[in-house]
């Protein structure tokens, strides 16, 4: 019979040899699931036995990791901030990139705040769910053109128990909202250059919704858009925080800037690129 530490060697090593990225740290989280034992047991029972079955699932696991499907599809969750979320394909992952939005948000708005936010692109739901977990008077608004990834969005915020306070509209950007309407706007829209997208791992290109990706020819088409449309839908004094490539900084804060954005900065990432553009609606301004 297979032990956990051995499964968990074996697994990490075939995954080496294919080259995946962060072999040990995949095999151990499919483990946990196959098996259904926490990190702790791995460490602290290594020489606990698997059944037949839990090997066979195992086994299926990292079959499908070889093949490069990632391991948020195949265990059908991934953490986020300080939430877990249900994943497919019809979403993209979420990444800890993303995570400076959140981080940027709640520095923004103190805990007991009443605010109102809206996301655009709400995907499963990540940005949105992970900033109301941490903020029990907000209240927000997601929007996707896709009707399935909105069905991920609704039952990620029934399970966290923040469905009484989740929006989910079916909608194109900001097409129907009204002016001034929110507090905190935020996005993490397409942004790759449609050239770019056969270019990217097997993990993104083949299982991340290609309409999450493309950005059009020089990746900038959604801020085009959104960047008069945020600020259209901001409160004066507002705030705004979308995602960015780590090379369109200089091209985003410029849209933002023309559109009539205040405060307009980048954040860098944890790997210190740059990651989000944010700024606000100039608290003076009354409206047009």
């Amino acid at each position: 019979m297979t032990t956990l530490v051995k499964a968990w060697k074996a697994g990490g090593e075939r995954l080496k040899t294919i080259g995946i990225d962060q072999p040990a740290i995949d095999a151990r989280l499919m483990l946990e699931a196959a098996a259904g034992v926490t990190r702790l047991e791995i460490v602290t029972e290594p020489y606990r036995e698997l059944t037949a079955e839990q090997e066979a699932v195992y086994e299926s696991y990292v079959e499908r990791r070889g093949r490069r499907e990632p391991v948020s599809h195949i265990l059908g969750r991934k953490g986020f901030w300080k939430i877990m979320l249900n994943v497919n394909s019809a979403v993209l992952t979420p990444r800890p990139d993303t995570e400076v939005i959140v981080d940027e948000a709640l520095k923004a708005f103190p805990e007991q705040m009443a605010f109102n936010i809206l996301d655009l692109g709400v995907g499963s739901g990540a940005i949105l769910l992970a900033i109301l977990a941490e903020r029990p008077a907000a209240r927000g608004l997601g929007v996707d053109i896709s009707e399935d990834a909105l069905a991920v969005a609704r039952e990620n915020a029934a399970n966290l128990d923040l469905d009484g306070r989740t929006a989910l509209l079916r909608g194109d950007w900001t097409a129907g909202l009204g002016d001034e309407g929110f507090d905190l706007v935020v996005a993490n829209p397409p942004y790759i250059p449609t050239d770019v997208i056969e270019t990217l791992d097997p993990e993104v290109r083949d299982h991340d919704p290609r309409l999450a990706l493309d950005g059009g020819p020089d990746g900038l088409d959604p801020y085009r858009l959104l960047a008069p449309e945020i600020l259209r839908v901001l409160k004066p004094g507002g705030m705004f925080a979308v995602e960015i490539g780590h090379d369109q900084s200089a091209a985003v804060e410029a849209l933002f800037r023309q559109a009539g954005a205040a405060g307009v900065r980048t954040i860098k990432d944890l790997g210190l690129r740059d990651r989000v553009v944010a700024g606000s609606r100039n608290p003076l301004e009354t409206g047009a």
